[in-house]
């Protein structure tokens, strides 16, 4: 069910600006009303949307005869005092949206929002655009690309067998070739972009591969969501143009409706992985909704900075991890405070894992630095275990800067185990009076190197020469050594439970 909190947050990135919220930003929303000024009386709804009201202060009037929780109205800050105080009496929130937002998309978001809420895979396709891309191209005469703003291939029409070089390798590329987007930036095509709706002609460059090109830009409000190519030899005009720039704004739609669907379903998701890696008694259910087969499962957990920035690249992470629909991606994916949770069919060999890591990483931008951790292969119900080893392999390598992109919990199980007691050392967890808590004592007072000695002779299983070697002292003054440690405190060597109790010590004190 869709809460206030959520579509202030969706509406947010289309310009929306909550300007008051009385009730609680849980309220739920399950109903959606248009103002209509012909009808006889004020229909009822949570969402009222104020299509043609003239002022923020006749919206809200309208919004409270509807009943409804939350009004949205075009405008610009700040509201006068008297409407939010109109609107605190009411209970009911406003969210001011930037004129330069047309209602007809405001629309489209809110019925996503409000009655499409899907499971995840149950988003609109590709297809949706594919189809549009060939209505477009039947209505302006020639072959069209749809691309995202970062030039990557959203959709394409058919019949593009006539088509230039430059397009060709876009179209199997699935992005336009960085020689050609050079060479589009220098024209100054991109500028043009986001800053104007009307149509450019890019002149042909048939040394670059490139003939002549309509483009247009597919803007949300102020938002530029990507651009719609034309391939022709002269500019379009007349009722080809109007296609053009009509198909701008139908893809603009479907654009909005497919972040919709897809916030949602990142919702679900989210909620759904949560519960896999935090323990859930109806794993077979979870695994189900979220298109996972049976099978052996690794956690991951991301982290991602910019420069001295903690966490500054988390939700680009997250976007591309997300990005796709459920069938084409092999893992699903929470974000749950600054950390990025997947989890990955893999079995005992981590690879999968480290190559959907390279992936993500290799699709951020060049300054986003990326460190993870990767938990053990783990049968559905024990992933709350690889969520731990995860989290602790993802500790091991931001604590050093030397650290490789990825640690796997199966080359790390020793170093994890470590500072686990090094943790419990700190939490008062090991015994102050011990053979070790004494000779780092006497050490410290005396100048002694005792418990150098110790190590040495405990990881060299009481080989003397090695021991002198090792410490570039002779095998005579190690058996000194030994019996003079033995008058301080009571070591027991041979005793092998003692031996092993003094390495581990030895180890946690090391850290």
């Amino acid at each position: 069910m869709l809460k206030l909190d959520r579509l202030v947050n969706v509406l947010g990135g289309f310009g929306a600006r909550l300007c008051c919220a009385p009730a609680s930003r849980d309220v739920e929303l399950r109903s959606v009303v248009l103002h209509d000024p012909a009808a006889p009386r004020a229909e009822t709804g949570d969402v009222f949307l104020a299509v043609g009201v003239e002022s923020a202060a006749e919206a809200v009037r309208l919004a409270r005869e509807a009943s409804a929780a939350v009004v949205l109205v075009r405008g610009t800050p700040p509201l006068e005092r008297d409407v939010l105080e109109q609107a605190n009496a009411g209970g009911v929130a406003v969210l001011l949206v930037e004129p330069a937002v047309s209602w007809s998309q405001l629309v489209g978001a809110v019925y996503g929002l409000v009655l499409e809420g899907r499971r995840p895979g149950a988003a609109h396709g590709p297809s949706d655009l594919f189809a549009l891309a060939d209505r477009l191209a039947d209505a302006v005469g020639h072959p069209v690309t749809i691309e995202d703003q970062m030039s990557r291939v959203f959709a394409y029409s058919g019949a593009q067998h006539a088509a230039d070089p430059a397009r060709l390798e876009t179209i199997l590329g699935r992005r336009v070739p960085e020689p050609t987007r050079r060479l589009l930036e220098q024209r100054g095509v991109f500028a043009h972009l986001a800053t104007s709706d009307e149509p450019l002609f890019v002149e042909p460059s048939p040394e670059h591969g490139l003939r002549g090109r309509m483009v247009v830009a597919v803007r949300a409000g102020r938002e530029l969501l990507g651009s719609i190519w034309v391939e022709c030899e002269e500019p379009l005009t007349g009722d080809r143009r109007a296609a053009l720039l009509a198909g701008a704004r139908t893809v603009a739609q479907h654009l909005l409706r497919s972040r919709v669907s897809a916030d949602l379903e990142r919702q679900v998701e989210a909620d759904l992985v949560l519960q896999l890696i935090e323990g859930t008694a109806d794993t077979p259910r979870v695994l189900s909704g979220l298109g996972l087969p049976e099978g052996q499962f690794r956690v991951i957990a991301l982290q991602a900075h910019i420069g001295e920035e903690r966490h500054a690249g988390i939700m680009l992470a997250y976007d591309r991890a997300t990005t796709g629909f459920g069938w084409s991606r092999p893992g699903r994916s929470a974000l749950f405070g600054n950390t990025l949770y997947t989890v990955l069919p893999c079995g005992t060999d981590p690879g999968p894992a480290l190559n959907w890591l390279n992936m993500i990483a290799e699709a951020l931008p060049r300054q986003v630095t990326v460190h993870a951790g990767v938990g053990g292969a783990a049968e559905p119900a024990q992933l709350p275990a690889s969520r731990r080893e995860a989290d602790e392999s993802l500790a091991l390598g931001t604590a050093r800067p030397d650290a490789p992109r990825a640690i796997v919990y199966d080359d790390a199980w020793d170093q994890i185990l470590l500072q686990r007691l090094r943790a419990a050392a700190a939490a008062g967890r090991t015994p102050a009076r011990s053979p070790i808590a004494d000779l780092t004592r006497y050490d410290a007072e005396h100048g002694t190197q005792y418990i150098p000695t110790l190590r040495a002779w405990l990881e060299a299983q009481g080989d003397l020469a090695v021991v002198a070697d090792r410490l570039g002292i002779h095998p005579n003054t190690v058996r000194y050594r030994l019996r003079r440690m033995a008058e301080i405190t009571n070591l027991e060597l041979h005793r092998p439970e003692k031996r092993l109790a003094m390495i581990i010590a030895l180890a946690v004190h090391q850290g």
